[in-house]
């Protein structure tokens, strides 16, 4: 190689990544799951995660872009968890316990703000809901239909405030008499 082609080749490659793109990830989640899509800036991305916006759209492409890889980490270790933390759930209470005590905030935001207007968001959010549905249908050994009633109930709880005392009564109303 010529040293005229080498220096080609080292300025197409341009400079190397300033920032830890896990890192970057990781607070794009807790930043995206307290104050939601439309209430995060890229200014408010730039300042929080410590990226340079130029760096942000080669890397994420776009705020969106950014907003669906935090997504599908936050689905990956938050919601990823719970259902292996569900597999073990011995009845309606744990179960009820864990999926109001897990952080879904991401998720939850998700539902109701993203997945109404963007089709990838909702596939997204649809298949993590139908996979925490299963975990419980199968921890609780009941059908379909009552795991994703058991789902809502546990989301709508956790959206309520004050999830130990709810998920408790529920779990007991669900729990056979002996």
């Amino acid at each position: 190689m010529t040293d005229r082609s080498s220096s080609a080749w080292l300025a197409a490659m341009g400079r190397p990544r300033a920032f830890d793109e896990d890192e970057a990830v990781r607070a794009a989640v807790t930043l995206f799951g307290g104050r939601a899509y439309d209430g995060v800036s890229v200014d408010d991305l730039v300042s929080h995660l410590g990226v340079h916006r130029n760096s942000l759209y080669k890397t994420f492409g776009s705020k969106r872009g950014l907003y669906l890889t935090a997504l599908r980490r936050h689905l990956a270790d938050d919601v990823g968890p719970l259902l292996d933390d569900l597999a073990g759930a011995p009845d309606a209470a744990a179960a009820l316990r864990l999926v109001t005590s897990t952080d879904l905030g991401l998720l939850l935001l998700a539902i109701t703000e993203r997945a109404p207007v963007d089709e990838e968001v909702a596939a997204e959010v649809n298949a993590a809901l139908a996979a925490v549905d299963r975990a419980v249908a199968d921890a609780l050994g009941v059908s379909a239909d009552l795991a994703t009633a058991v789902t809502a109930a546990a989301l709508g709880i956790v959206l309520r405030g004050n999830p130990d005392n709810a998920a408790t009564a529920l779990a007991q109303r669900l729990s056979p008499r002996t």
